[in-house]
């Protein structure tokens, strides 16, 4: 199974710019080039901070770019967003009022979760009406692989600012995987390429579409930096889970005849 991975859009209100930077412009392109190169991927889905102020105009914005994408696409919800304006555009609660959804795909279990606390506060949390839900989904599943997307890392990433705003209630929300089949969590929040195991299930983050977080704090004179962006491109099989990360918009030919090392590599 293929799926595709993007996160932190934070898109703003029409014709305004964030830190210098065109997050709807950054999504145009990321989406062109995703239909582009992987018309074959069964599956898009965005890990929050879909809209920086989670204003309506916004969230009404990408609800038409999406229907001009020709993957499915299911969206999630950040810190940034707002549920109630979320929820006027987009629909889908479930029966708790969040933002969470269960797909199952190819016989892989997909669990999208709604992390966010709501302000002031920007850390996440899985309070126990969603500790309830997941443990009925986790239950469904009946041991087969379960692969969970959620905005919010319930773990530290060794990033001094990112580890003050992780999910809240991360040792409860630990609990309630033992037992199970996690075979990777996907998430976003910390605008960075990550990669690693926690508790022994797998995981990877991604940059946001539109700017991020050096990972040195003092290594550019701004808390936010302009590196690339990336989406994911996810392969999904029994026996393993693949990741990369496409930095779309710095891809460039390289200096070199076109038909050079054409050959037979083995």
């Amino acid at each position: 199974m293929k799926l595709i991975h993007l996160t932190d859009l934070h898109l703003m209100p029409p014709g305004e710019t964030l830190w210098g930077l065109d997050p709807f412009d950054r999504l145009d392109k990321a989406l062109t080039d995703i239909a582009t190169h992987h018309p074959d991927a069964g599956l898009c889905i965005i890990t929050g901070d879909l809209a920086e102020k989670g204003d309506i105009a916004a969230y009404k914005m990408l609800k038409q770019r999406l229907k001009r994408f020709p993957i499915e696409t299911h969206l999630m919800l950040g810190n940034h967003d707002d549920r109630v304006n979320y929820l006027q555009v987009f629909g889908g609660a479930d029966e708790t009022g969040h933002v969470q959804e269960v797909l199952v795909r190819e016989g892989f279990h997909l669990l999208l979760l709604d992390t966010l606390k709501g302000p002031p506060s920007s850390a996440g949390l899985y309070d126990i009406p969603r500790r309830l839900w997941l443990t009925a989904e986790l239950a469904k599943a009946q041991g087969a692989p379960v692969y969970l997307f959620m905005h919010h890392p319930p773990f530290d990433i060794g990033h001094a600012l990112m580890d003050l705003i992780k999910l809240d209630d991360a040792a409860e929300f630990a609990a309630l995987l033992k037992g199970h089949d996690i075979r990777h969590i996907f998430f976003g929040h910390a605008h960075r390429t990550i990669s690693g195991s926690w508790n022994g299930i797998a995981f990877s983050a991604l940059p946001s579409l539109n700017h991020q977080l050096p990972l040195v704090s003092g290594a550019v004179e701004t808390v936010y930096s302009d590196e690339p962006p990336m989406y994911g491109v996810v392969t999904l099989t029994p026996a393993m889970t693949v990741v990369h990360s496409d930095a779309f918009l710095h891809r460039r030919p390289a200096q070199m005849q076109k038909d050079a090392e054409r050959g037979n590599w083995f």
